[in-house]
């Protein structure tokens, strides 16, 4: 097995092949579709086939066709390998040198808890899930959501449906995501995405090494149709945050460590993925 870990070093050393190995752990445990990431990333997509064939080979990433679609998504037991290789036998397991930073082995303390939910215009989906964490356990949580695109505004759709389920949408406003990476701006304990697209983009390194996870959901400010049509696809989006977010508020947080936390976020995306399938 250890022969493998400097060819899959190597794979990961080419500046395209890491940005993709790095999308898709920022989408996990999403499975992508070759054409989006090639999309996200601005690369052809026959260069994109290339890309994928090589961190496929060396069982970084896990192919799946569905129809006649080819989807992908990182291998997280091979991951785990690797990276354990490198702390265990390059480190020689010394955490103060090779992660200067929590390792996740003391739970996170009990305290009220800051939450980052993003999306690309801050006007709907983060904008929901901002609001329902707020209503649910605001008692637990200090809430924020942001866009990674400038100019945007709260959808009005989403606005009557919140005032509708009796949210206070007088503290809501569409934000950039760059108000939360200033040096002043609060240090985060968890951090969601929300959109697909906002997923694939580069976000900032956020301090503190906040627990992350991918919530993706289809995105309602898209849909066409009559008024009708265009407020089912608001009311949908916001049952599927609510179930979302409800699983997240009933975490035991106070006594679960970094490991466990994020495999329970990485759970609630899962299991909320199949429930839409």
């Amino acid at each position: 097995m250890k022969k493998q870990f400097p060819d899959q070093l190597s794979t990961l050393g080419h500046p395209q092949r890491l940005a993709i190995f790095r999308l898709l752990m920022r989408r996990y445990p999403d499975r992508v579709p070759a054409g989006e990431i090639a999309s996200a990333l601005g690369v052809k997509p026959s260069t994109m086939s290339t890309y994928l064939s090589a961190l496929t080979r060396e069982g970084l990433v896990d192919q799946q066709r569905s129809g006649t679609s080819l989807l992908y998504a990182i291998d997280m037991t091979t991951v785990q390998r690797l990276f354990g290789y490198l702390f265990g036998d390059c480190c020689r397991g010394r955490p103060e040198i090779c992660m200067p930073f929590s390792t996740g082995t003391a739970p996170m303390p009990d305290r009220k808890y800051r939450v980052l939910f993003i999306c690309v215009g801050n006007s709907a989906r983060s904008i929901f899930a901002e609001s329902i964490l707020r209503k649910v356990a605001g008692d637990r949580f200090e809430v924020f959501s942001a866009g990674t695109r400038l100019g945007s505004e709260l959808n009005p759709f989403a606005v009557q449906i919140l005032q509708d389920k009796g949210h206070d949408v007088s503290v809501l406003r569409a934000k950039d995501v760059s108000e939360f990476a200033r040096p002043d701006a609060p240090q985060f304990d968890f951090v969601f995405t929300v959109c697909d697209q906002a997923a694939n983009e580069e976000c900032p390194a956020w301090d503190g090494q906040p627990v992350s996870g991918h919530w993706g959901m289809p995105d309602p400010v898209k849909v066409e149709g009559t008024n009708a049509e265009k407020a089912l696809a608001f009311q949908q989006a916001y049952g599927s945050l609510k179930h979302r977010i409800e699983a997240f508020a009933a975490l035991p947080i106070g006594t679960l460590d970094r490991i466990a936390l994020q495999k329970a976020v990485d759970d609630i995306s899962r299991t909320s993925q199949e429930t839409l399938a």
